[in-house]
């Protein structure tokens, strides 16, 4: 008899870049100790005058040991923050030899960005201005997008298939959604999902354009929340099938329970006001976990302190976990880290998986005034809850896109 039920998905890996420390395990304890990386951006990577908004949370670049000064300089920023945080996702997962190659030369790639090596292409436009012709080819030549997956593919030994998301802010969550599809349906047993974005001053420029950003703190979910924060990051995370992983005896560090996702065309940069767009995903995650909401201990909310997102997704909870929404504890991550566009739904993940696995619950930073309705559901710094068994990581992003990712014990 032939058994078709999908391959259970399990997490045995994950590694990460922040704005709070080169590692994950750095990153989540300057987290769960209330610490925020906004500052002004820094000159070597763009200068900020004549813009409204002059601040962001920039990463310290971790230093790539076995490169030759060329090498490291044909690498972009993006890929910079790509490849130690895959590293350090296939190290824990112990998928690495002693040459720090993959052992899996099949392995598949998810991965998202939206904006990829772009800085690039801007220093391609600055040098044409102004006259300068050094360097000129081998910018365009890294500038493709698929560039930093080449990049994870050389480094790691590895040329099994890969794709890249670009569904804006949801994006991370969907390049881990689909790694997970995979795996279920069979297609492979061991895919490396993920997300990057560098700071840019096209897309930094962009938001500050639409007064998106914020010239304060970022404030998600607050009645005087003005606006985000842009951030850069690396996120990754190693998803095995459970027998896959179980057979060569790895560590499980949670199972990917439910996926949902879906495009509601409402508006190009606004949310559906009501929130019933991401209810539904959230009850497609739910549905595909078996779940029921009051059992989401813990969720990571999208949360970019922008006036109209917080207020559609405040709805949305509320509308889902009804009278459950106090037990459910919510909170963003961005006022700690920024908004990490293509990385968001990746690095966001890896904090639930994270407060699955210790209990340490991420705190909403720079509350004033919270969203009455969220006000009770909010987490407060050193909160934990003991006995986790199930939390979710929810993504928006413009167009309409929106994700929702479960996470199991």
């Amino acid at each position: 008899m032939v058994d078709d039920a999908p391959a259970r998905v399990v997490v045995t890996g994950v590694g990460a870049v922040t704005p709070l420390g080169p590692t994950f395990p750095e990153s989540w304890d300057a987290l769960i100790a209330g610490r925020a990386a906004d500052a002004p951006v820094p000159r070597e990577i763009f200068d900020t005058t004549g813009c409204r908004a002059e601040r962001a949370c920039s990463a310290t670049l971790p230093e790539l040991s076995g490169l030759t000064r060329k090498a490291l300089s044909r690498l972009s920023r993006a890929s910079r923050l790509a490849l130690p945080a895959a590293r350090e996702a296939l190290t824990h997962a112990g998928l690495l030899d002693k040459k720090g190659r993959c052992v899996r030369a099949d392995l598949a790639i998810s991965v998202s960005t939206t904006a990829g090596g772009m800085a690039f292409g801007e220093n391609f436009c600055r040098d044409v201005i102004a006259g300068k012709r050094a360097h000129l080819y081998s910018q365009v030549e890294r500038y493709l997008p698929q560039q930093q997956v080449l990049d994870l593919q050389q480094d790691f030994g590895v040329s099994g298939p890969s794709v890249v998301m670009a569904n804006a802010c949801a994006s991370g969550a969907n390049a881990v959604g689909h790694a997970a599809d995979l795996i279920a349906i069979g297609e492979t047993d061991c895919v490396l999902a993920g997300g990057f974005e560098a700071l840019c001053e096209l897309v930094f420029v962009g938001f500050d354009c639409l007064q998106a950003t914020t010239t304060e703190k970022c404030r998600p979910f607050d009645l005087k929340r003005s606006g985000l924060m842009i951030g850069e990051a690396g996120a990754f995370l190693v998803l095995e099938s459970r027998a896959a992983a179980e057979a060569r005896g790895a560590t499980i560090l949670a199972e990917l329970t439910g996926y949902g996702h879906s495009t509601d065309f409402f508006h190009l940069t606004q949310p559906q006001p009501t929130g019933s767009v991401l209810v539904e995903v959230m009850r497609a995650a739910l549905r595909d976990a078996k779940l029921e909401p009051a059992q989401i201990g813990y969720l990571n909310a999208h949360g970019t302190a922008t006036p109209v997102n917080d207020g559609a997704e405040a709805l949305a909870y509320q509308t889902l976990f009804g009278n459950a929404l106090g037990e459910t504890r919510i909170s963003s991550t961005k006022a700690a880290i920024g908004h990490t566009l293509g990385a968001a739904g990746a690095i966001e993940a890896l904090f639930a998986i994270a407060a699955l696995r210790t209990g340490d619950l991420p705190p909403q930073l720079n509350l004033q005034d919270p969203i009455p309705e969220m006000a009770g559901a909010l987490v407060q710094v050193g909160e934990k809850r003991d006995g986790l068994r199930h939390v979710m990581s929810v993504n928006l992003g413009f167009g309409g896109s929106n994700a929702a990712l479960v996470f199991s014990a």
